[in-house]
């Protein structure tokens, strides 16, 4: 039986951070891998106000077993009071990349 697999989508606040977070929760086998997209426009609300910034953006893939531990440690590595960090599952996809995530993050 497989095991279930996620994206987990994050904003950062530059391409630096992005990296940063990239290199321990991966380096930590948390997530198999990491991609790290530069500049990216962000509009959101914020303490009552639409706010406009450039951010970066990081996907990672992950583990079901190692979700909840990748959440914690985004949050403690992330700059911002409340960090974007969504987890949406991986439905179907190359079988051997699949498995490739849950033997890299310490889950044959």
């Amino acid at each position: 039986m497989d095991m279930e697999t996620f994206t987990v989508y994050v904003t950062t606040k530059d391409e630096a951070e992005a990296k940063m977070i990239a290199r321990a929760v991966v380096g930590e086998r948390l997530a198999a891998c990491a991609n790290v997209f530069g500049s990216i426009d962000s509009v959101y609300w914020w303490q009552g106000r639409v706010c406009e910034e450039k951010e970066a953006a990081l996907l990672l893939k992950t583990s079901a077993e190692n979700k909840t531990g990748l959440i914690r440690r985004i949050k403690e590595l992330h700059s911002y009071e409340c960090p974007c960090v969504v987890c949406l599952p991986i439905a179907d996809g190359n079988r051997d990349f699949l498995h490739w995530i849950t033997a890299e993050t310490g889950h044959p």
